[in-house]
């Protein structure tokens, strides 16, 4: 009886064993996305799961979206865009839900991606001729509107002809706009001249 008294005491007396985490002086929380909340503090975001574990560390190159009234980063469909600068010009990317870079930043301007792929605008450089004196390549750079898939590949092309753009900070001063947009699975729909709008069918 003794025993069983001493035993009983003990139990009451060694604290219950547990852990807790708390994330304090935030901005803003926002609604679960793919069981995946955001959480900004001091200009950063972090990536939480459902029952409050850091799933991504607070970092300032996630790129928001615009969810009605509210911006703040999501992952869709394993996906999440984030943005770097290189001479000050912004170029698009994506990691997955473990933070790591699945598509490396080279895109002007890119979207979420459904049904597997995303619009992006690809950059490419054009080399028309060489400068003897100055030893250099004279280059042009246009971008075209693509449909990528989750590597970042380039599926299909909205605008063949592309769009002329000065690679310079002070003449890109800002991301250019993707035009086109997603009808369906592999219906687009991409506005070119006279604000017009062609609707493109695609591989499924």
């Amino acid at each position: 009886m003794k025993k069983a008294l001493i035993l009983f005491l003990a139990i009451l007396i060694i604290p219950i064993s547990g852990s807790s985490q708390e994330i304090e002086n935030l901005d803003y929380i926002s609604p679960f996305h793919e069981d995946l909340a955001a959480i900004k503090k001091e200009g950063q975001w972090e990536f939480i799961n459902t029952i409050g574990e850091i799933i991504i560390d607070f970092r300032d190159d996630l790129v928001v979206t615009s969810v009605g009234d509210i911006n703040y980063p999501i992952f869709s469909e394993d996906r999440c865009l984030i943005e770097e600068q290189k001479d000050d010009i912004s170029y698009f990317g994506y990691i997955d839900t473990s933070g790591k870079t699945v598509i490396e930043p080279q895109f002007l301007n890119a979207a979420n991606f459904n049904e597997e792929r995303a619009l992006a605008l690809k950059l490419i450089k054009d080399v028309v001729a060489k400068n003897e004196a100055l030893e250099k390549n004279v280059v042009y750079y246009k971008y075209h509107e693509v449909v990528i898939d989750k590597n970042g590949e380039a599926k299909n092309y909205l605008n063949p002809k592309g769009v002329n753009v000065v690679l310079d900070k002070d003449f890109l001063k800002e991301p250019p706009q993707i035009t086109a947009k997603q009808i369906s699975k592999t219906l687009y729909a991409f506005k070119g001249k006279h604000k017009k709008w062609t609707l493109i069918r695609i591989n499924d």
